[in-house]
């Protein structure tokens, strides 16, 4: 199993189309009921992902064998804090380690951004990404948002400490 990364603008239709998908399933989530197309279309709208692109952030897709699985954006809050966002793999792709190789390589390409701090907010529902972020060293932080979805906040440093 081969996993691939790359940075992509954020209106390529394979980007638009993980998008898509990644919002039709948290509003689900949230509203527990599939959302229509008319709904999805309207969040889409409201909750876009145009400052996912430089020099406001950047958009990464995942492919694992070839085919497309996922994808992260990271919005630039300050020159050395980035914060991680559109955290999604397609279904048929968890499971097997792909989650945690798409954060780190958004936190490489956080660190090529000139990040120190990598940060996120999420929902108290989404208890796997939850997980995720404090098995892969994330902690709980102080709300640096007031959005009214975001229930959990968490950061990591991006510093790599020095070597004796």
């Amino acid at each position: 199993m081969t996993w691939s990364f790359e940075v992509t603008p954020v209106d390529h239709p394979d980007a638009a189309q993980l998008l898509r998908e990644y919002l039709d399933e948290i509003a689900s989530r949230f509203y527990e009921r599939q959302v229509t197309e008319e709904e999805l279309d309207g969040l889409l709208l409201e909750h876009h992902s145009r400052d996912l692109v430089p020099p406001t952030g950047t958009f990464l897709l995942a492919w694992r064998d070839g085919v497309l699985a996922g994808c992260a954006g990271l919005r630039v809050a300050s020159p050395d804090i980035t914060e991680l966002t559109r955290v999604f793999l397609r279904k048929s792709e968890r499971g097997n380690g792909g989650a945690a190789l798409l954060v780190a390589a958004a936190e490489d390409v956080a660190r090529g951004l000139g990040a120190s701090l990598i940060r996120l907010d999420t929902r108290r529902d989404l208890v796997e990404a939850r997980a995720l972020y404090a098995r892969l060293g994330y902690d709980e932080v102080e709300p640096f948002n007031n959005e009214p979805f975001a229930h959990h906040f968490f950061a990591k440093s991006l510093e790599v400490p020095d070597r004796v």
